[in-house]
């Protein structure tokens, strides 16, 4: 057994927050649900849990998988979990009235811990070679109105197309939208990382970068409603030196190949030689996870461009602070 496979068999069956606790009593961890998409951007939550990261921060959290952004955003609101990471312009939509999905409660979210840029690219089956190729296909969104679809329609625009010029086909999450691609229900769709790279693999085409059209972009990030970081201040905060802790942990050359084995034991796609490439994504200097866990206010400029510019109704949204919590990562990470 190679010494990878022996770290993937570690990290399956031994995580190392059960050798983490302390002897004798300790203080009972505070439950915390938290609900994302699928995918290897959640290496975080894996590192976090496998290393006792969450255990030492006083928290003990349970990861659901969201089948789409609608699930996700209407459940979160109504209370059923207390933390949603998912791409941040959904809950701006939802907070200006403009969701999918119908909620219970009044939707009072903040955004206080960024993720990553998005890792977001246009992926398309193997006959189409340039985005204008798309004009006539069917593309695969999660939701039409929220979320990464107005990147996507920005990089079409970018190459002269015309949102009638497409038919845009609600899918799902990424593992949803990577499958109606790979499997030919649909021409292309919007991609993060290692989805981007596993349908590379299965013969897909890459047509653009999105972090290359638009820059600065605030991807996938943590949110609440209000209400519940209010009286659960310090699980958030928790919750978020936990991540911050993982972070670092997963930047560090020396966990390296327990960090690919548990990227490898978490997705059935994934495979030793894509963990090595996406981990390789995941700790590019420049344009991999966000090491800090800050909210990129510049991200969060660029995501309310955009829905200015493809949001119905129109809108002009022009405080990005409107949305973000701050002070409770500053008290989180309060600087000397």
């Amino acid at each position: 057994m190679s010494l990878l496979s022996k770290l993937m068999f570690l990290a399956l069956l031994l995580p190392f927050s059960v050798l983490a606790q302390s002897p004798g009593v300790a203080k009972p961890l505070t439950p915390v649900s938290i609900i994302t998409f699928g995918g290897g951007f959640n290496l975080p939550a894996w590192a976090a849990e496998r290393q006792g990261f969450f255990a030492k921060h006083g928290v003990a959290v349970k990861l659901t998988i969201t089948p789409n952004s609608t699930f996700l955003m209407t459940n979160l609101i109504d209370g059923k979990f207390d933390i949603g990471i998912f791409g941040i312009d959904n809950l701006v939509a939802y907070q200006e009235g403009a969701g999918e999905g119908k909620t219970t409660a009044k939707p009072d979210l903040a955004t206080f811990m960024g993720l990553n840029g998005g890792f977001l690219h246009l992926i398309a089956s193997p006959d189409i070679k340039t985005i204008a190729g798309l004009r006539g296909k069917s593309i695969s969104v999660d939701a039409l109105t929220t979320g990464y679809a107005f990147v996507l329609r920005d990089m079409l625009a970018r190459a002269g197309l015309k949102d009638a010029d497409v038919s845009y086909v609600p899918t799902g999450g990424s593992l949803a939208r990577f499958r109606s691609v790979v499997d030919g229900k649909n021409a292309a769709t919007l991609l993060n990382t290692p989805f981007d790279l596993q349908a590379v693999d299965r013969g897909m085409v890459r047509l653009g970068s999105a972090g290359q059209l638009l820059g600065s972009y605030q991807g996938h990030a943590a949110a609440a409603q209000r209400g519940w970081l209010a009286q659960n201040e310090a699980a958030a905060i928790g919750v978020m030196r936990a991540y911050r802790e993982a972070m670092e942990w997963i930047y560090d050359p020396k966990n390296r190949e327990i960090a690919e084995a548990l990227l490898v034991a978490n997705d059935r796609e994934m495979t030793p030689a894509l963990a090595r490439r996406t981990l390789e994504v995941f700790t590019d200097p420049k344009e991999g996870l966000f090491r800090d866990v800050a909210i990129s206010m510049d991200g969060m400029r660029t995501v309310l461009d955009l829905r200015n510019r493809f949001g119905q109704p129109a809108t002009k949204l022009t405080d990005p602070q409107k949305y973000v919590d701050l002070d409770i990562y500053r008290r989180a990470f309060p600087k000397p």
